[in-house]
Order: C-alpha cells, then structure tokens, then sequence
C-alpha cells in the first residue's frame, strides 16, 4: 500500500508529513543511544563515527532514493535509565524510521520492550547479548556473532589448543557482564570443566580490586574479561604489579580493542581480545578498502579500528535493505526484506538472514597485543 503524503500549510509553507515515521519526501531520520562520554565513550563515538562515515558517503551520492540519511545520537553515559529517557524521545518526540547502533547489554535490554510495543525495528547494536537472539524477535536485527560465540572460540583456543584446565571469569556485575560469563560456563561445561574463580566489579567504575584478590587466590592460568576497556585495563595492570605475569589475560570484543591498547600500554603484551568483524587493516577484503577510504574521507579525525568499522557495516547494510525495499520503505517492508533476503554481500563480507534468523554473522577472529599493536592470533 503506497504511503501517501498529506500536505499541511504552515504560512504560505507546504510541508508533507509521510504516514512512516522517520520517512519524509527527503529524508530517512534515524536514532542512537549510546555512550557518547563516560567509561564506555570511545565505544559510542566509535559506532557513531562509523554508522556517519557510510551515511555521508551514501548522502553524498544522492541518498537512499533520493532521500538523505540522518542521523540523531543521544548520550546514555551507558546507564540504562538515561538509554530509556532517549529511547521515548527519539521515537514519540524524534519519531525516528528505526533505532540503530545502540551500545551496550544493560540498555539495550532496557529499551528493546519500548521498541518492540512501539514497532520500531532495532538494528545492528553493538551487543552480544543472547536475548537480542532468543527467543527470536521481528523487530531486534543483528549484524554481529554473539557472546556465547566468542566464549566458544576462547575455550577453544585456551582448553583444546593451549590445554589449560585453570579459568577464571572477571565480569561486570549486570546483564552485560552476566551474559558474557553465562557463555564462558556454558563453554567450558561441554568439556566438563568448570571456572576455578570469579570476581566481579560495578558498571561505569574502575573498582577491580577485590574482584581481582578472588581470582588471584585461585592461581588461574588464564583470566576471561566481560567488562568495559577502562576497569579491564585497571585488572590488568594491578595484575601484573602483584606477579600474574604470566597469566593470559582474554577480553571479549565489547571491550573496545583500540581503547584497551591505549589504555593498558606496556602492560597490554600478550592480552588477548575476540573479535565479530574482519581485522580493519587487511586492505585484501573489499569491504576493509571501501571502509577505510570513506572513514578518510568523512571522518578524518577517526581511527581505523574494529569499533568503527562494525558501526560502517551495520550502516551499509542498513542502506542495503532500504534500498532492497520494494514500493515506499516502511518498517515492516523493512523487516519483511531481511527475513526474505538470504545473503547481503558487504564486500567480500556476507551476512546471512532467513525468516528465523536475524543474525547475519556467525564468524568470531582471535587478535593479541604483540609489541603494542594489534595482529590477528596464529593458531
């Protein structure tokens, strides 16, 4: 059915108010809560930097059929009653088309009932959380593998490869934090073992230290981390000056990569991180080139790095899917186009979607720190 327009006139001016929120005859407005200061920042500016890159590189190209794409970021500071402050703005006030590279499991799960009751699809948030996954839900699209995938492939690589049997779990205490050490449990259940410590510290603070006393009493082999870039790197350092040096210490990618190195300098060697998209700097992929052209032409004052080029590839495959819409773009078109597209090829890079299934990556990289820069882990 074709959206009509209904013309208003407002002193000697005719505007056009499109049936869809979000959708005028020139424009595709779309909403970001994320963590633009605090702890959690270099995540919210990375994913919002990344989603404008490709914005402006697909507006300076005439937009989505003919309409630009604009997009409105609040900050949340990574608390989810600001996320859910945001979240009634930007779609009863805003009246944003979709809510898009949201950032972080304690919001997202604080404002995925909003977006469902209100219809608003949510796509592409920095999160691996399993409930955005099951059970699965019309309106919640992910471009990213989950947690209990880059927990799988940890427990890989520390327990099948390296052979340890001593695995400790540091987390942040709540959803985030929960699910990521649920995964790690999960994983090393299927080889009938179980963690030999945990230790846990509060969200937005850097209060690692008596987390850090329970798990070093156990004498782990390796430590797993669930936590933002700025308490794991402050574990990590503390670790290091009471002798756990020779401790393996593994973030999953939520952490931020770029912002650990930074953060943990010298003491960052050997720190191993799990990773849901291509490594940035691998110019041999399409996609990478693409990114990295429009990050230096659009956002020059940005980083190459994981963060921003998640946050590049869930704008361009949003831009994909709209432009895959057949007649005038709704939301449910929307949704009805990603559970009826099979494969959307980013560049040498494919997401996979079915009518089930809206998680389109399934794949988890393993990089470490070595001589203080960031390279894929050889296995």
């Amino acid at each position: 059915m074709k959206t009509l327009a209904i013309p208003i006139i407002l002193v000697g001016l005719t505007v056009y108010v499109f049936g869809e929120p979000g959708i005028s005859d020139s424009e595709i407005l779309l909403g970001q809560s994320c963590a633009l200061a605090g702890p959690a920042e270099a995540l919210g500016t990375g994913m919002q930097a990344g989603l404008r890159a490709y914005f402006e590189k697909v507006n300076a190209s005439g937009g989505i059929k003919g309409r630009k794409i604009r997009l409105v970021s609040l900050d949340d500071g990574y608390e989810p009653q600001k996320a859910i402050e945001n979240t009634h703005r930007l779609i009863n006030q805003d009246r944003v088309f979709m809510l898009i590279g949201e950032v972080g499991t304690p919001t997202s799960k604080a404002v995925v009932p909003m977006a469902e009751e209100a219809r608003v699809p949510f796509f592409g948030p920095f999160t691996g959380a399993e409930f955005l996954r099951n059970p699965f839900n019309k309106y919640v699209i992910n471009v990213r593998a989950s947690y209990y995938q880059e927990m799988e492939e940890l427990a890989q690589y520390l327990m099948d490869q390296m052979g340890f049997k001593n695995i400790a779990c540091f987390y942040q205490n709540d959803d985030y934090g929960k699910a990521g050490l649920s995964g790690i449990e999960i994983a090393l259940g299927k080889r009938n073992m179980k963690l030999c410590a945990t230790g846990a510290y509060e969200r937005n603070t850097t209060a690692v230290r008596s987390g850090l006393m329970s798990i070093r009493r156990a004498k782990p082999e390796a430590v797993v981390m669930v936590g933002a870039y700025k308490p794991c790197a402050e574990f990590i350092k503390l670790a290091g000056k009471i002798g756990m040096n020779d401790v393996v210490f593994c973030n999953i990618s939520f952490v931020g990569t770029e912002a650990l190195r930074l953060e943990l300098g010298e003491a960052g060697e050997g720190c191993i991180i799990s990773q849901v998209v291509n490594f940035p700097w691998d110019q041999s992929v399409p996609l990478i080139k693409e990114y990295t052209e429009a990050i230096q032409t659009y956002q020059p004052d940005t980083e190459i790095g994981f963060v921003t080029l998640e946050g590049y590839m869930v704008g361009k495959l949003f831009c994909m899917i709209a432009e895959q819409v057949d007649g005038e773009l709704t939301r449910e078109k929307f949704i009805q186009t990603v559970s009826g597209t099979k494969t959307f090829d980013l560049g040498g890079v494919r997401l996979h979607y079915g009518p089930q299934d809206h998680q389109g990556m399934d794949q988890v990289f393993l990089t470490v720190i070595k001589n203080g820069h960031i390279q894929p882990l050889g296995k």
